[in-house]
């Protein structure tokens, strides 16, 4: 699993965790079984739920992560992809297998309607049924390039670009409002 730290290591959120990986680390294997856990720093400025994964970084194969990369200028979360990036490129999977890093073009910036950046990314994709669900933000080019990235790792199903800053004004995007289980 990939948790980053600012998310599951914060005291608003498992306190008795200290912001100790190894005792997060130990109660991740034991609660959920988790064969490794792969510690990720930030997650995306103004994300409101302290950095969620969903957003930075997805397996998309066995051994293949997915994570963004900095789409145009002034894009604030440039340093946090690049970090990602960086961190997961010096990592193994369960099995021991190098991860092998897919970048992903990133929405660039986003901005709310008080012109503050917003956390949005085309990271919280829906994996479906012959599907991938991508949410989008108003710039086509960024979008057309996510998904062209995306099909790299899922040439299999249909990549499905959809508007969601309606929705990450609620928190989120496709993968946050979803409660998927494997078919």
């Amino acid at each position: 699993m990939l948790p980053p730290r600012q998310c599951l290591l914060n005291p608003n959120r498992n306190p008795a965790w200290n912001q100790d990986e190894a005792v997060a680390t130990a109660a991740l294997e034991t609660a959920i079984g988790a064969k490794a856990v792969l510690w990720l720093g930030d997650g995306l400025l103004n994300d409101h739920t302290d950095g969620h994964v969903d957003n930075l970084a997805r397996f998309v194969a066995p051994g293949v992560v997915a994570c963004p990369i900095a789409w145009g200028r002034n894009d604030p979360n440039a340093e946090v992809y690049d970090a990602t990036a960086r961190d997961l490129s010096g990592m193994t999977d369960a099995t021991g297998r190098k991860l092998r890093v897919l970048r992903i073009p990133s929405p660039g910036l986003v901005l709310d309607e008080d012109e503050r950046p917003i956390p949005a990314s085309h990271m919280n994709f829906l994996i479906a049924n012959g599907a991938v669900v991508v949410p989008t933000y108003g710039d086509d080019e960024a979008a057309r390039f996510a998904c062209e990235a995306l099909a790299t790792a899922f040439p299999d199903r249909e990549i499905i670009p959809l508007p969601s800053k309606a929705i990450l004004t609620g928190g989120g995007s496709f993968h946050c409002i979803s409660q998927q289980e494997p078919a």
